[in-house]
């Protein structure tokens, strides 16, 4: 099969003779390093991909896109008005919320939680929580019953289980002739959930009618709570949707909540991304060494090259093409790496964790307990494809030196 010379003699190269060696020992080193650069980068990229990914499944699958609130105070007729809001194309579901703060006791045990008052009939429309009910369900969640639902976390951490009763402590005082006393209500535990996040360790729901008795909202629902097609609309679509009801309403969404977080996670990714960017340039610069030492090595084979009629551009394309190869080869064999470490981390770090008894993160500091993984096919491309690109930009100084060769002064000594 015909090659073009420039082809046949830039392959060659790569292969080891009796005298170079060392020169291809470099050559595989940029190969190694390359490839390590560019593995390491994608499963990062994916791992954070799938923090991403788990902050909007799990933690904005628990708390409200956005809560539409009435500057009169507490909302009495919300069911008209969630009706209205439902009529928006943006909005997928609604449903009445009530939150407040609170502290839970069990046996000498006490935690503090936040409190939501759901409606179990339509709080699945707007939650998963009903999803990951480890114990019990929130259809438990009678009104006048006073159950209560609580997060895996604070379940463990008070030591309770489905059918005990617990005592919440309100941080309101109720003034007696006995003197000042905190407001409290005893439940009973008829639900244990658990998403794997921070919200195990701080969230608990009770029923909305049961929420208006304790927090005196007398049959009033703090809000209307709404699910949005596209979350990340949220902010806007809630600020509209609130502007264009009749009557003073306002908007809190998710970004004034959770919006840290993400932000946080969104920052990790560039700024990881842009460090492993930087291992692949070291990677890189192994390409210019190799090529500029076995430019030297060969200089009597290019003045002979250029002997026997090739001219410049010939010798470019050689040490191009040479440079491009090991590129080529170490953004492959990574990028192939990347791809099969991303698809595994999750699988491979619950393994270590259960043979050594260890656990990376913990649901108490973090907001998952798990190693996520997301692969996107656009992150592989953006890593392979710059990879490839800093590799060619690589070659071009070497494959120019090298075009410079003058056969007269390399050839006058041998």
């Amino acid at each position: 099969m015909y090659r073009p010379v420039s082809v046949y003699i830039g392959l060659r190269y790569l292969r080891a003779n009796r005298r170079n060696h060392f020169i291809s020992f470099i050559s595989l080193t940029s190969i190694a390093g390359l490839t390590l650069g560019v593995m390491v980068m994608i499963l990062v990229l994916s791992v954070l991909n799938g923090f991403h990914q788990e902050l909007r499944e799990r933690i904005l699958g628990m708390v409200p896109h956005a809560i539409i609130h009435s500057y009169q105070g507490p909302i009495e007729h919300w069911k008209p008005l969630a009706a209205e809001l439902e009529k928006s194309p943006d909005v997928v579901a609604t449903a009445p919320y009530t939150s407040g703060q609170g502290m839970l006791s069990f046996q000498g045990a006490v935690r503090g939680v936040m409190v939501n008052g759901i409606l179990p009939s339509e709080e699945a429309r707007v939650s998963i929580v009903d999803q990951h009910m480890k114990a019990g369900s929130i259809d438990d969640l009678k009104p006048g019953e006073f159950g209560i639902v609580l997060g895996d976390l604070v379940a463990r951490s008070l030591g309770a289980r489905v059918g005990d009763r617990i005592t919440l402590l309100l941080p309101e005082a109720s003034v007696s002739l006995g003197g000042v006393f905190p407001r409290m209500k005893r439940f009973t535990v008829v639900g244990i959930f658990s998403v794997g996040a921070e919200l195990d360790a701080s969230l608990t729901a009770i029923h909305i009618e049961d929420a208006g008795k304790v927090f005196g909202l007398k049959g009033k629902v703090e809000g209307i709570r709404l699910k949005f097609k596209d979350l990340f609309e949220a902010p806007y679509n809630s600020r509209a949707l609130a502007e264009n009801l009749p009557g003073q309403y306002y908007a809190i969404d998710w970004t004034r909540t959770q919006g840290n977080l993400f932000q946080a996670i969104q920052l990790e990714k560039r700024m990881l991304g842009l460090l492993m960017l930087i291992i692949v340039a070291v990677a890189v610069f192994n390409i210019v060494s190799s090529l500029v030492m076995l430019v030297v090595d060969k200089q009597s084979d290019i003045a002979v090259l250029k002997t026997l009629g090739a001219d410049r551009s010939t010798i470019l394309k050689i040490f191009i093409i040479l440079g491009s190869t090991i590129g080529f080869l170490g953004c492959s064999i990574g990028a192939l790496l990347g791809i099969g470490a991303s698809l595994v981390i999750s699988d491979f770090v619950a393994k270590v964790e259960e043979l050594f008894g260890i656990e990376f993160l913990s649901s108490d500091v973090y907001f998952i307990s798990y190693f996520p993984s997301d692969l996107h096919v656009s992150d592989v491309l953006l890593v392979t494809c710059s990879a490839f690109a800093m590799s060619f930009i690589a070659t071009l100084y070497p494959a120019y030196n090298a075009s410079r060769t003058e056969p007269a002064e390399v050839l006058r000594y041998e």
